[in-house]
């Protein structure tokens, strides 16, 4: 695995959210183990394959979870015990939780007035047009979209203009349009000071986030610090292609004469290329089983995907 020290960055000057040693535990199963980081205000990501246990960390740091080991501070305070921090902090849950008999603005101003906001008219009208959506609409969200209802929950988490955000794959199910523009949203929030902690388990959307990134593997943290600095360790590996060919061997066995090849696995009916020059190798491919004069079904990059970071990280 690689040590956090290796990508290790500041990722606060002051920190808004401190967890500590913290393992979270449920039967049998460590969900959480024996994670540590700061983060400070700005947005940074969290990084993780689904049931990675980024979901159990979220709920321990805004307190709807106790930790099984170790400590959790949100603002100096335990969000657990202290009702003031958890007015200052939005959550973006992944459950999606909405009173589907309500519109979104009936629902956004009774969230509102459970965090005893002033005029919770205007702020339900304010977090609306924030999120794009539009207050009049009667239709109930049971009527929504996904990302329609994805954008009633942040709209529901900035209500209160909270200090700290916490936002559990809020990018799910928005079409790309609206990602770009929540990712906006993102950045101008935490350029105003406050802390945005978003969870993905989308690599392209973590390169959009930030360059401050937490990587939590199997309820680790695998690595933290400049999302950069990660691309440049995932470079510095061999890269996989998998082609698929009606005579994998005649095929494997060409490719092995090509300078940039460093190795091939025959698996079934697919040979497995490494290699450093996978544009290089790419072009290659299509041509070279025209003159063998064997037949094309499949050219997959093997790295591109989630999986394979993780794969690597847990792997040096």
């Amino acid at each position: 695995m690689v040590a956090v020290s290796s990508l290790q960055t500041d990722l606060s000057s002051a920190p808004m959210i401190q967890v500590t040693g913290v393992s979270k535990v449920f039967g049998d199963v460590v969900a959480v183990s024996n994670v540590t980081f700061s983060v400070g205000a700005g947005v940074t990501a969290l990084l993780g394959p689904n049931g990675a246990g980024k979901s159990t960390l979220f709920r321990m740091i805004c307190g709807l979870a106790k930790p099984t080991k170790g400590s959790v501070s949100i603002l100096g305070a335990n969000a657990r015990y202290d009702k003031i921090v958890r007015g200052r902090v939005g959550l973006v849950p992944q459950q999606d939780a909405l009173f589907d008999g309500f519109t979104a603005l009936k629902f956004v101003r009774t969230m509102a007035a459970t965090e005893a906001v002033t005029d919770p008219d205007s702020a339900a009208y304010r977090a609306l047009e924030t999120v794009d959506l539009d207050h009049e609409d009667t239709r109930p969200v049971s009527q929504y979209s996904k990302g329609m209802r994805q954008r009633v929950k942040l709209a529901t988490a900035l209500v209160h203009d909270p200090e700290v955000l916490v936002l559990d794959e809020p990018l799910a199910g928005l079409d790309p349009l609206q990602r770009r523009r929540m990712i906006e949203l993102f950045h101008d929030l935490g350029d105003e000071g406050r802390c945005v902690l978003v969870s993905s388990h989308v690599l392209q959307e973590v390169a959009r986030l930030g360059s401050r990134i937490l990587v939590v593997v199997q309820g680790r943290l695998a690595a933290s610090g400049d999302y950069q600095k990660l691309r440049e360790l995932m470079d510095d590996r061999p890269y996989r292609i998998r082609v698929g060919v009606s005579n994998p061997r005649m095929f494997a066995a060409a490719l092995m004469k090509k300078e940039q090849v460093m190795g091939v696995n025959v698996r079934g009916g697919s040979v497995v290329v490494e290699t450093m020059g996978a544009d290089e190798v790419g072009r290659e491919i299509a041509p070279l089983a025209q003159r063998l004069d064997v037949r094309l079904t499949e050219v997959t990059p093997l790295d591109d995907d989630l999986e394979s970071v993780f794969r690597y990280l847990l792997e040096r």
